[in-house]
């Protein structure tokens, strides 16, 4: 045979291998395919180094450098100690006294100082801020922007939280960012659509004011001079808390990971802690209304069939759970009290409350087919030493953690795959073979990643 008809054979020989191993090859939602509940838990506020910058095995606060930890000025001055702690839980905030006045300028322990069942201050977490905190990647102008001075550098003994030990017992994902900056309105929106909305024609006071002389933002508003709303808004089919101001949004018409779900027929639920009283008109105070991202879309309008059928309340979800009949897709939301959020909720109580719901998830009947996901919707105003790599204008922004719970997660162990909020979607979208929502998750890495099937 000669050379070249020897090449011919070989190049049509390989042509069909891989038309025989594109034939053969499994489609994501084949590989999936044991998966039968996909079930979210999503917490609040809290940094990956925050909560697990001590967990063994992950990237964390003794591998931060220099440039990412130390704190600085407006002008790039290094701070000689942090600047004081504020308690954001009083008008106008007063300095916290329970923490000392002279903290060196680095990482320390929050619960040295305050009990992991009591209530720390508030730190402000709104999409331009935020952006100024990470400041192109050094993360070192969280303390100067930030309303609760050095408490951004705080972190806790995490060994002694009861979430940390899922984490050793399953996945921790330890390259897990936010969706989009700032705050929790904007990455819960992510959450259901992939999508920052937009306000059209909205009320020039909502919208960003921009100083000519530098180009800069005076403050950080609701909407962006294009109209995208980055920072919190209420829904206005409701519920509403009381006295919203002008900051209602009209009804959103962007399609949602819940509209793919349900166009496919497949079943799904968005269950929160506290809101039957919220649809009654007898919110809890703690009931965090721009928590509950599909009330901002046309389709689940107020009285409608499809937020009835979707939309429940967090004893559904354990009656769901004790009869073995939950929906294919689930997230669940912690009413205030519980969500870990600073400032209304402590992280001892808040975790708790999650172990006790994921050991009677352990023990249904739908256990033997479900990954459970335990993840926050942002970073909160803490600091973490990770830079969030650069994406597009909306994120991902810092680094959250994320514990996979499944019979098919890998035990003990630490997943370094970077990954964000739109990774739960990805997951979502391969295991039932939904298109993607846009090019963030369509482009995501999936969350199965971490799993073995």
């Amino acid at each position: 045979m000669s050379f070249r008809n020897f090449c011919t054979l070989y190049l049509a020989l390989s042509l069909f291998s891989g038309l025989a191993h594109a034939e053969t090859a499994p489609s994501p939602a084949a590989k999936l395919g044991k998966i039968g509940h996909i079930i979210v838990i999503y917490l609040e506020n809290h940094s990956f180094d925050n909560l697990y910058g001590q967990f063994p095995g992950a990237e964390g606060i003794a591998q931060a450098k220099p440039e990412n930890t130390l704190q600085v000025d407006a002008n790039g001055k290094v701070y000689d100690k942090l600047p004081k702690i504020m308690d954001s839980r009083q008008n106008p905030p007063i300095i916290d006294t329970r923490f000392p006045d002279d903290l060196p300028n680095k990482p320390f322990m929050i619960d040295r100082y305050v009990r992991m069942d009591e209530k720390i201050g508030y730190l402000v977490h709104q999409f331009n801020q935020h952006q100024t905190q990470i400041n192109g990647g050094f993360n070192n102008r969280f303390a100067e922007v930030s309303n609760a001075g050095g408490l951004v550098m705080g972190y806790y003994d995490g060994n002694k939280l009861p979430l940390w030990h899922y984490a050793k017992r399953y996945t921790l994902a330890d390259q897990f960012f936010q969706a989009a900056f700032g705050g929790s309105f904007l990455n819960h929106q992510w959450l259901a659509c992939a999508c920052t909305p937009r306000y059209e024609n909205a009320p020039d006071s909502l919208k960003q004011s921009i100083d000519p002389s530098t180009g800069k933002p005076f403050k950080d508003p609701i909407l962006t001079p294009d109209g995208y709303v980055v920072n919190a808004m209420f829904p206005s089919e409701g519920p509403l808390p009381k006295n919203p101001g002008d900051r209602v949004l009209p009804p959103l018409d962007q399609a949602t990971l819940g509209d793919r779900l349900s166009d496919q027929g497949v079943d799904w639920a968005w269950y929160a802690g506290g809101w039957n009283n919220a649809v009654s008109g007898h919110s809890d105070p703690l009931f965090q209304f721009h928590h509950q991202p599909y009330t901002y879309f046309k389709r689940y309008a107020a009285n409608s069939t499809e937020r009835a059928k979707h939309l429940k309340d967090l004893t559904d979800l354990l009656e769901g759970i004790d009869k073995g009949e939950l929906p294919p897709v689930v997230f669940y939301k912690p009413i205030g009290s519980l969500n870990e959020h600073p400032g209304y909720a402590d992280v001892l109580h808040s975790e708790k409350h999650i172990v006790e719901l994921l050991r009677k998830l352990e023990h249904s009947k739908i256990w033997k087919d479900s990954v459970v996901i335990v993840t926050y919707d942002e970073f909160g105003g803490f600091w973490d030493h990770v830079p969030p790599p650069k994406m597009d204008r909306w994120g991902p922004g810092s680094r959250i953690p994320a514990i996979i719970v499944s019979p098919f997660a890998q035990r003990g162990h630490v997943d370094h795959t970077f990954y964000d909020t739109t990774s739960i979607l990805k997951l979502i979208e391969d295991r039932f073979g939904l298109k993607p929502l846009g090019d963030r998750d369509g482009k995501a890495n999936s969350l199965g990643n971490a799993l073995k099937l």
